[in-house]
């Protein structure tokens, strides 16, 4: 009688294996075996971590096995149990392999089909394979389905927590674990420096009132005079930047030091336009726009080259970052103790003659006006730091709600639902972005659950909470278009692609590199599997995907232009080489970065709660001290980006493909070949990042998680 040698891998997360019982049936050409529990008496089978090997007799020769049909039964409490592979040995030496990377749950059965990737177009349509690609994705279009979170935001999963997600995309639990942890920490040293503040300059207060108090109303009366007075500190302004440093030095970084050192300075100012956290603001100015009245008597002491501010312009040495975006937006208005304040400035840049990009003009409103004063470099020293502060706090609006929550989270999120609802395991592209995908879906639903939504993180801290994130999100979809996805177009557009013209712009560089090296790995993929052009106006599986995304992931905006359909093998390359970057490089590029140039906080403020100055002349240091975040916002601020900026352990950086679902030899050496590029991508950042005070570090691929999971 055949025997088969049916070898079981079971993964090695937390709580992956399982005492539940498992049964296997063998489904072939010429038919199918029993049912068969997997068991080996007087041993534990399935264990965290484990490869356990069974020997499967059949009465009669199965032909080609296509399929593998587990199923899981409960033994005593329901447990669930993760599957990395399933390899099958036939009686004839032939060796298959079934790969599997998912929770078995409840009492469920998973039926998988052997890892060599198929086009749909490449089974028989009357075949048990294509019925099985059938109703998996009839299966996955229930489970995974489209919700509106708020009117004109892309679409996001159809689950008000995360434990209503499939346990397919919901975090591993240490990963889940992991991010608690480092907010949690973040808060202790932060909550913990805060009590030592308030120890300190409350000695006198406590020492009065002990005596007092004590003897008449006990020690719990005590307790509660420190708590309230405590809260009351807490709410309330720092005294100068020296509280703000004794916060920040608990937890700061090199670079984070740094720019605590040289904040004030306007070349500080202006790198972080380039390579800080949001470096996609800064575009080339052709023409001084008329709601930015600039003359050349405005900013003649800044030009160092003898030209006027015409020929400047002309020559391309002028730049421009305008925050219209923020014009009208709802301030924070949650907290009826505390006005906050927003603005929508415009900020004119100039490089000097040693490269370096400086402010050299702020209009903190967009209507020019008698109230809305064009601050200049030459103005009072706190007329000029509050007019940059101003700035910087509405450069981290914007990079929080728009560069980094809709362009890498919420549009990443977009394609990992299409991509579940319409390409069936055995797919190709399936394959190529499952790892790019990983606990985007969860990290977004945990967002929405705990950070954004209302009463969350965003309204404790940011002067946009409160439901101006919203409105900021909602504003930039009518901007957002599919070719501002495209990197190096991107770039050009904003008029910053020139190396020479901008010899500094390392996100420009790393970020070029990176794009290329993801293109060619892609196409390497894409042209094992697709011929020639027709094969992909065939594939209606890949047609289905990218159709997905824009008539229902992007609401078939008009303005957006997403394709709806793909035409040829460029076409899908560039496609899915956007999937992958957005959510790897594009991701890390301006998520890592957040504690080094965010936590100190006169540099990017989450909120004001002064006005914007109407008037120059009028400010002072304390002025600008009690304009900043008081020292609530400011820890709530510090766990965030804190929390924000960390890997996570066992994280997975981009060309590390640790689970196996592609199985075919060519794929295997265009990954060798991936991450031989990105090696070498890596040691020229390293090399340039030698020796340097600011490093520029976070477009190295050994930095670029896979994945949107934080």
């Amino acid at each position: 009688m055949p025997n088969y040698t049916v070898t079981v891998a079971t993964g090695t997360q937390w709580f992956a294996g399982t005492d539940d019982y498992i049964y296997l049936t063998l489904m072939g050409t010429e038919g199918c075996s029993e049912r068969t529990l997997l068991d080996k008496p007087l041993y534990n089978d399935f264990e965290r971590g484990a490869v356990d090997s069974y020997d499967v007799t059949v009465g009669e020769d199965l032909g080609e096995i296509e399929l593998v049909k587990i199923e899981k039964k409960k033994y005593w409490v329901q447990d669930d149990w993760y599957c990395k592979y399933i390899t099958v040995k036939t009686p004839y030496g032939d060796y298959i392999e079934f790969p599997c990377f998912r929770w078995l749950v409840d009492d469920k059965e998973v039926v998988l089909r052997d890892g060599r990737a198929r086009l749909p177009q490449h089974d028989k349509k009357a075949g048990v394979a294509k019925q099985h690609r059938h109703k998996e994705l009839e299966q996955r279009q229930k489970t995974y389905r489209w919700k509106e979170w708020h009117p004109g935001f892309p679409m996001s999963i159809d689950a008000k927590a995360h434990s209503e997600l499939p346990r397919d995309i919901q975090f591993d639990s240490e990963k889940g674990v992991d991010f608690v942890l480092n907010y949690s920490k973040a808060l202790s040293f932060i909550f913990g420096t805060q009590m030592k503040i308030f120890l300190l300059k409350s000695e006198s207060f406590l020492s009065l009132h002990w005596k007092q108090h004590y003897h008449f109303q006990g020690p719990e009366r005590i307790e509660n005079l420190y708590v309230n007075q405590f809260m009351h500190m807490f709410q309330s302004s720092w005294g100068d930047f020296a509280d703000f440093e004794r916060i920040f030095m608990r937890i700061k970084n090199t670079i984070s030091e740094y720019v605590m050192e040289h904040w004030k300075e306007d070349f500080m100012f202006g790198y972080q336009f380039l390579n800080g956290c949001n470096p996609v603001v800064i575009r080339k100015c052709t023409e001084i726009p008329d709601k930015f009245p600039i003359t050349q008597k405005l900013v003649e002491a800044s030009l160092e080259r003898g030209l006027t501010l015409e020929e400047e312009l002309k020559e391309g040495n002028i730049f421009i970052a305008d925050y219209e975006l923020m014009d009208g937006v709802t301030a924070n208005a949650t907290d009826p103790c505390t006005l906050q304040y927003l603005a929508a400035p415009i900020c004119l840049l100039y490089k000097n003659s040693q490269n370096k990009i400086m402010p050299v003009a702020i209009q903190l409103g967009q209507t020019p006006g008698e109230d809305n004063p064009i601050f200049l470099p030459t103005d009072d020293e706190y007329d000029w730091m509050l007019a940059k502060i101003w700035v910087r706090s509405s450069d981290f609006h914007v990079h929080q709600t728009v560069t980094h929550l809709l362009r890498t989270h919420l549009i990443s999120e977009v394609f990992g639902i299409a991509m579940f609802r319409q390409l069936p395991a055995v797919h190709p592209v399936f394959k190529l972005l499952l790892p790019h995908i990983r606990f985007t879906i969860a990290i977004n639903t945990k967002a929405r659950e705990q950070l954004i939504c209302e009463c969350g993180l965003f309204d404790k801290a940011n002067g946009t909470g409160g439901g101006g994130h919203v409105e900021l999100v909602q504003r930039s979809m009518k901007t957002f278009t599919y070719k501002s996805l495209i990197f190096p177009e991107a770039i050009k557009e904003r008029g910053m692609d020139s190396k020479e013209d901008l010899p500094y712009y390392f996100y420009r560089d790393d970020g070029c590199r990176v794009w290329e090296a993801v293109t060619s790995f892609v196409a390497d993929v894409v042209n094992i599997y697709y011929e020639k052009d027709e094969t992909v106006q065939e594939d209606e599986e890949i047609q289905a995907f990218v159709k997905d995304v824009c008539s229902f992931g992007m609401q078939d905006f008009d303005q957006c232009e997403f394709p709806k359909s793909l035409q040829t093998k460029e076409q899908l390359v560039e496609y899915l080489t956007i999937v992958i970057f957005t959510a790897s490089a594009q991701h890390a590029s301006v998520n890592f970065g957040q504690f080094d140039w965010c936590s100190w906080i006169p540099n990017s403020p989450p909120t004001m709660r002064k006005p914007p100055p109407t008037k120059k002349g009028e400010v002072d240091l304390k002025y600008i001290v009690e304009s900043l975040p008081d020292r609530g916002r400011s820890c709530w601020h510090l766990g965030a980006v804190w929390a924000l900026s960390q890997f996570q352990e066992n994280e997975l950086f981009l060309g590390m493909y640790p689970d196996e679902h592609f199985i075919e030899k060519p794929v295997k050496e265009a990954m060798v070949q991936f991450r031989k590029n990105l090696g070498e991508v890596t040691k020229v950042i390293k090399n340039r990042n030698e020796g340097k005070k600011l490093p520029y570090y976070y477009l190295s691929p050994d930095r670029i998680p896979n994945s949107v999971a934080v």
